[in-house]
């Protein structure tokens, strides 16, 4: 069978090289309540999912994992994979590659937070209606949870 696509028909245009910032967050929910972390960006406070950069030698589950410890003090059990997001910040034009993880709690634990992080909550979805979210990835990705969009951890190969 012939194939469909042909290089004199199919363009590809690259504006740019730079590559888009991989990112993790973790959806935590427990009795009706998501887990999220307030934080200041650009002198505004906003509140987002448990959320950082992979670091080199790192997975995305160990970086979800190592994220929500250190910005919410939980530690936490990745159960499924709620999603893979594409993002480009308005105020910066960074491009950003998120995968979305939700977790059970497992326990809290003494551990300090991030300097960033001006605390961690248990809030509803209503209560972060009435919030500033770091960026529309944040209500998108509880509206997909609650959605019950999931797929397994297998999705994701180390």
């Amino acid at each position: 069978m012939p194939n469909t696509l042909s290089t004199a028909t199919t363009h590809f245009n690259r504006l740019s090289t730079e590559l888009p910032h991989l990112t993790v967050a973790v959806v935590v929910e427990q009795k009706g309540k998501f887990l999220v972390v307030e934080e200041e960006d650009e002198g505004q406070i906003v509140y987002n999912q448990p959320a950082g950069h992979v670091e080199n030698n790192e997975t995305v589950a160990e970086a979800a994992l190592r994220e929500t410890l250190e910005e919410t003090a939980w530690e936490v059990k990745l159960d499924s994979v709620i999603g893979i997001y594409h993002y480009t910040a308005p105020n910066n034009g960074i491009r950003y590659v998120r995968v979305c993880f939700a977790a059970s709690p497992i326990r809290l634990t003494e551990f300090a937070l991030d300097p960033d992080i001006r605390g961690a909550h248990w809030l509803t979805q209503q209560d972060l209606s009435k919030l500033t979210l770091r960026s529309p990835l944040v209500g998108k990705v509880i509206e997909d949870y609650q959605a019950g969009i999931r797929f397994p951890l297998s999705l994701i190969q180390a």
